[in-house]
């Protein structure tokens, strides 16, 4: 009687030990890998950041803009898990050397301006631009706006009537129109739209999420990558993070428009989703693809309390910081992953210690 009793003091001693582990354990996991990415891929004396851990003789020093896409958005979701500020200005500044005020209309270069700069492409542009307005959808800052709305005007300049619609890729090589520079597009215009109730921007969204689902939406309801120019011919590859993004875009019509038919779409896209990318407890193709798609699944949560999209994307999560991660904390066990793998996993981890917070799981 004495052990049983024992027992059961121990039990009810620790259990609140064990919960309160269970509910920072992706918290902590993000705070290590926060810190090992400045450690390994910042470079405190210049100010940029690196494209992986150790630079190859001949390539650049420094990252190119895409990776930063996935800081700008690791950094807001690490300011709403943690309350902190000032994360989505750093990286902004960061990004402000990547700055090209070349007509059309301005955007961001590929590359830093000062080491010449690069061809400009509209999708890392929304995603600059989306998580601008995420972080304005949180504070209202002005100034976040504005950075959503003059890049809404760049990627405008790249949509035009060949194909009967669409956006393009490249600006300096208009030769296909893809699922990641129209998903993304759709989700920056319903942003605004929301942000300021201006109807364009609705009459944009639903124009190229129209275009989207006619050209690039393959029959098992996911989405294909790319449609050439020249020969009309599809790019079947598919890949989650053109997926979350049109998820996420019927989850922002159908708060918009209150149309039930969006929300139909949107958990017939998951459905499908969760079955080709998070099979087995698996990532079928790489983290920041995937931190798109987990936009996706936590927005769809708000309307819809069925969890297993949750469930099936962290099944994937767990594997992955089981199997794939270093002795720095960073990704990559064989092989260090590279900073926008990284920064993709940031924002997943940030992502779960919000939900975590919350009592999803």
């Amino acid at each position: 009687m004495r052990k049983i009793f024992s027992y059961l003091l121990l039990t009810l001693l620790t259990a609140p030990v064990f919960a309160q582990q269970g509910k920072t354990h992706y918290r902590s996991e993000m705070t290590l890998l926060r810190e090992a990415i400045e450690k390994n891929f910042y470079e405190p004396k210049d100010g940029f950041y690196k494209e992986t851990a150790v630079v190859e003789p001949g390539k650049n020093p420094f990252s190119y803009l895409w990776p930063l896409c996935g800081m700008i958005q690791a950094a807001n979701e690490i300011e709403k898990a943690t309350k902190e500020t000032g994360l989505v200005d750093r990286q902004l500044r960061i990004i402000r050397e990547y700055y090209d005020p070349t007509p059309p209309a301005p955007g961001y270069a590929s590359y830093i301006m000062k080491y010449r700069g690069g061809d400009r492409f509209y999708d890392d542009n929304q995603w600059i631009g989306i998580a601008s307005m995420d972080a304005y959808n949180r504070n209202a800052k002005p100034e976040y706006l504005a950075v959503g709305k003059e890049i809404y005007t760049y990627m405008m300049t790249g949509y035009d009537s060949v194909l009967t619609g669409g956006i393009y890729w490249q600006e300096n090589k208009k030769v296909s129109k893809n699922t990641c520079s129209n998903g993304p597009g759709i989700i920056l215009a319903l942003q605004i739209y929301k942000a300021t109730q201006e109807k364009k921007y609705l009459d944009t969204a639903i124009k190229i999420y129209q275009w989207t689902n006619a050209k690039l939406q393959a029959p098992n309801g996911l989405y294909w990558d790319n449609i050439s120019v020249g020969s009309k011919k599809i790019g079947r590859a598919m890949f989650s993070y053109n997926t979350g993004t049109m998820l996420q875009s019927n989850v922002y019509l159908y708060e918009i428009t209150k149309k039930p038919e969006y929300m139909v779409a949107a958990k017939a896209i998951a459905d499908t989703a969760i079955a080709y990318f998070n099979k087995n407890g698996k990532f079928r193709d790489s983290y920041w693809f995937n931190a798109v798609l987990l936009r996706s699944f936590q927005h769809l949560l708000k309307h819809d309390r069925e969890k297993k999209y949750i469930l099936a994307f962290k099944a994937c999560v767990d594997n992955a910081l089981a199997s794939n991660k270093n002795e720095n904390n960073l990704m990559g066990k064989e092989k260090t992953e590279d900073l926008v793998a990284q920064s993709g996993m940031l924002e997943i981890l940030a992502r779960f210690a919000q939900m975590e917070e919350e009592g999803v799981f």
